[in-house]
């Protein structure tokens, strides 16, 4: 890739003999009771579809957070467990789902098996030894979003500063089978071990560890760890890819 100044994470694609540069976007994060159990389910959940059409992002969320308010990501869909969850000394446990807004990839690929160049060398506050980058396939939701992931947590996680959340330990995600080729430190190259079939997709900055532990509040606002972790480059394989 060029050089540049920013300290953003950057990703490229290649295909062919022709590179292109890919916008960073920055994952939702919202609320549900729902198990994550499947992709599919979270994909059928309209909470899920609700937060993400409501636009419940980070910086809405970071100003509730910043007041101590349970209102912010999770009033659009459970507002009366908020205040039941005040009430009692166990905080209740919910699923988390990050998720990208609007149901196709405007980054439209005709090689099905594009190669990808990842910079991460520079991000602010984290340790690059820390992160690879992974290819996960997407999951569309009611044509409103696409779902990326999701886990479990207290539900008052998200306005918690301390970093003792495990969330990769047992995160929900669609891996495509990859092989990520380490060029120096926070520096890779990316792409999947066989052609990929049409459908969304998008390359994501994973920890090695699955023991990482992660600030709610980092996450909720996207930066250090949580930036890390909710960075993403969606791209959609066209019908006609070859």
């Amino acid at each position: 890739m060029p050089a540049s100044k920013s300290r953003m994470p950057r990703v490229s694609v290649t295909q062919g003999n022709a590179t292109q540069e890919l916008r960073l976007e920055k994952t939702q994060l919202a609320e549900t009771k729902t198990k994550p159990s499947s992709m599919k389910a979270l994909a059928a959940d309209s909470a899920v579809t609700q937060a993400m059409q409501a636009g419940v992002n980070t910086a809405t969320y970071s100003a509730a957070a910043h007041m101590n308010s349970g209102i912010g990501g999770s009033a659009v869909q459970q507002a009366g467990s908020i205040f039941s969850g005040m009430m009692s000394h166990r905080t209740p446990t919910v699923t988390y789902v990050w998720g990208v807004p609007s149901p196709t990839s405007g980054n439209v690929l005709k090689s099905t098996k594009p190669s990808f160049t990842v910079d991460f060398s520079r991000a602010v506050g984290v340790n690059a030894e820390d992160y690879a980058p992974a290819m996960v396939k997407l999951t569309p939701a009611q044509n409103t979003c696409r779902v990326v992931g999701a886990t479990q947590g207290k539900e008052d996680i998200r306005s918690s500063p301390a970093a003792d959340w495990q969330m990769y330990s047992h995160f929900l995600e669609e891996r495509v089978a990859s092989t990520p080729q380490k060029l120096a430190s926070g520096k890779y190259k990316i792409s999947a071990n066989s052609e990929l079939v049409p459908g969304e997709y998008a390359i994501v900055l994973r920890p090695v560890s699955k023991d990482k532990k992660f600030s709610g509040g980092d996450v909720a606002r996207a930066q250090g760890d949580g930036l890390m972790f909710d960075a993403i480059w969606t791209f959609q394989i066209s019908d006609d890819a070859e």
